[in-house]
C-alpha cells in the first residue's frame, strides 16, 4: 500500500479527539473541496470523528487502498466504484458528495462556427484523456443520447495535454476539466456541453450523473454503520458550507500544495459558478444518476449489460434510522 498512497495529509493542526478513520480520495481539486471544507469547519470532530484525509493519485489508487485494507473509506468517482465491483471488489457505496462529472465538451477555436450541436460531431475528432476513462465513457453516452452514430466520431486519446491539443486545433473538440475549460474559452474556443451545469446535464444526458462518493468494505458495513452515519452527517454539513461560504473562504481551506502556483481568483470564480450544480444538498445516493453512469460504461464497452447489480453496490439503506 505504500506505493499506492501518494500523500497523507490534513488531519487538523491540533490533536483531534474522536473515532479515528482514514479516508482516501482522488486529489482532483473540485473533488477535494467538500472534504477539506468538512475538515476545516470542524464537522468531522463535531460528529465524533478524528478523520485523516489521504490524498492519492487518482480514484483507482484510493479504491485499491480501501480494498487492500490500508484505509477505512475511499472517496472516488462512481466509474471507479463500478469497475472495482465488476472486478470482484466487495464494497458498498454509502455516501454521495458529487452529482455531476467534472468535464465539459469544448470546441477548438477554429471550429466554433462549424460545430454548434452535438450532431455536428459526426466526422469530427474528439480528444479524451484516455480510452476507457470516465471522460471517454461520458462522451460516448452523450453521443448515444443525441442519436449520433458513435462509429462516425474519431476519438483520440490525448493524455494530460488535451488543453494544448484543443487550443492548437490538433483535435476538433475535447473533454476538458477546469481550469483548462476556461483557458480554452479565453483562447477563442467555446463550450458545447458543460456537464458541470445541472441544467445542461438534464438536457443532454437526462439528469444528474453520479460522480464523487464514499465506499466502505462490505464486510465492515454492519459494524461501522453508526460511524458511517456520523461520517455522512459530517460530510452533509460540509456540503452545505461548500454551497454557501464565500468562495475565498473555501479556497482558504485547501492545502497550500494543492493550489500553489494556481490562479486563486480564477479558482474562486470556478467555485462560485459550479458549486450549486456539482455539490448536492444531501449525501443520499441518487440511484437514477448511478444508473446513467452504468449505462455509459456499457455503451463504452467497459461493462457487460447488467454486470454489476446496483442494488448490491449502492447502500441506500445505510443512512436510514
Amino acid at each position: 500500500m505504500a506505493g499506492i498512497i501518494a500523500v497523507s495529509a490534513c488531519a487538523g493542526g491540533k490533536e483531534s479527539r474522536g473515532t479515528p478513520i482514514r479516508l482516501a480520495f482522488c486529489g482532483q481539486l473540485l473533488c477535494v473541496i467538500p472534504y477539506e471544507v468538512t475538515r476545516v469547519q470542524g464537522h468531522f470532530e463535531a460528529h465524533g470523528l478524528s478523520a485523516e484525509l489521504v490524498y492519492t493519485r487518482g480514484g483507482s489508487a484510493a479504491m485499491q487502498a480501501l480494498v487492500g485494507g490500508a484505509v477505512d473509506y475511499a472517496g472516488t468517482s462512481f466509474d471507479v466504484a463500478l469497475q472495482a465491483a465488476a472486478n470482484g471488489a466487495q464494497i458498498r457505496r454509502v455516501v454521495s458528495t458529487g452529482r455531476l462529472p467534472l468535464f465539459a465538451l469544448a470546441i477548438a477555436p477554429e471550429k466554433t462556427t462549424s460545430l454548434t450541436r452535438v450532431a455536428d460531431l459526426e466526422g469530427a475528432t474528439v480528444g479524451v484523456s484516455g480510452l476507457g476513462n470516465a471522460d471517454h465513457a461520458l462522451l460516448l453516452f452523450l453521443l448515444d443520447q443525441a442519436g449520433v452514430d458513435v462509429s462516425s466520431v474519431s476519438v483520440a486519446a490525448v493524455g494530460t495535454n488535451l488543453f494544448d491539443a484543443l487550443r492548437l486545433g490538433q483535435v476538433d473538440a475535447g473533454m476538458l476539466q477546469e481550469p483548462a475549460l476556461s483557458l480554452v474559452v479565453d483562447a477563442g474556443g467555446r463550450e458545447l456541453v458543460n456537464f458541470m451545469d445541472l441544467d445542461e446535464a438534464e438536457r443532454h444526458v437526462g439528469g444528474a450523473y453520479e460522480f464523487m462518493g464514499v465506499s466502505v468494505r462490505s464486510a465492515e458495513r454492519g459494524e461501522r454503520l453508526e460511524e458511517i452515519r456520523r461520517l455522512a452527517a459530517a460530510l452533509e454539513a460540509g456540503l452545505r458550507d461548500t454551497r454557501t461560504l464565500p468562495p475565498a473562504e473555501i479556497v482558504a481551506t485547501l492545502p497550500s500544495a494543492l493550489v500553489a502556483g494556481g490562479d486563486l481568483d480564477q479558482l474562486e470564480q470556478i467555485i462560485a459558478r459550479y458549486r450549486e450544480s456539482l455539490y448536492p444538498e444531501t449525501v443520499s445516493i441518487d440511484t437514477g444518476a448511478a444508473e446513467r453512469v452504468r449505462r455509459a460504461q456499457e455503451i463504452a464497452g467497459l461493462l457487460e449489460s447488467q454486470e454489476v447489480d446496483l442494488r448490491a453496490l449502492l447502500d441506500t439503506d445505510a443512512l436510514e434510522g
